[in-house]
């Protein structure tokens, strides 16, 4: 028996939550960003991120809400909370999950920015692995680590092409 029977569904309410609260504050950012001359950039793939997103919560509460969890694997997924809510913290208004970029604007270069070009990313991934791993749903991690490689891959082409024009333009 499991010493802690409703940590699963601690764990998973505490994502929900966290996700759309996410969702609020960067609708509140987008709409910040775009009222000082922001632009959206490479729209026609989000409905991919979201849909992978979504359907990666939702197989989690189907598959893994009576399950015991692994308290190394949770621990893990604790520290990548720390780290996203560093690079939240970091970004603070310019946080969105759609690529909404301000012409002209300076890209950020101090918390985790400092040590990588999209520390976001990297925590989402690790994220995406070591949740279902904290269940010990391996293959679930797996498929939904490839799924979201390849969706990053032209996620972050059309980021570093939208800060790159930003970076262009005059001010």
């Amino acid at each position: 028996m499991e010493p802690l029977p409703y940590l699963g569904i601690a764990v998973l309410a505490f994502v929900t939550l966290q996700r759309l609260a996410e969702l609020v504050y960067a609708r509140r950012n987008e709409r910040q960003l775009k009222a000082r001359g922001a632009r959206e950039h490479g729209p026609e793939h989000y409905w991919l991120l979201v849909t992978l997103h979504a359907a990666w919560l939702t197989g989690l509460w189907l598959m893994a809400v009576q399950k015991p969890v692994s308290l190394p694997w949770l621990a893990a997924f604790v520290a990548l909370q720390g780290l996203r809510l560093w690079v939240l913290l970091t970004l603070r208004e310019r946080w969105t999950t759609r690529i909404v970029v301000v012409p002209a604007a300076p890209l950020i270069r101090t918390g985790p920015y400092r040590f990588m070009s999209h520390p976001n990313y990297a925590i989402v991934a690790g994220e995406i692995f070591v949740l279902p791993m904290a269940f010990g749903l391996y293959a679930f991690a797996i498929v939904f680590s490839l799924l979201n490689a390849g969706i990053l891959r032209v996620r972050i082409r059309a980021e570093n092409r939208a800060l790159g024009l930003a970076s262009e333009q005059p001010r």
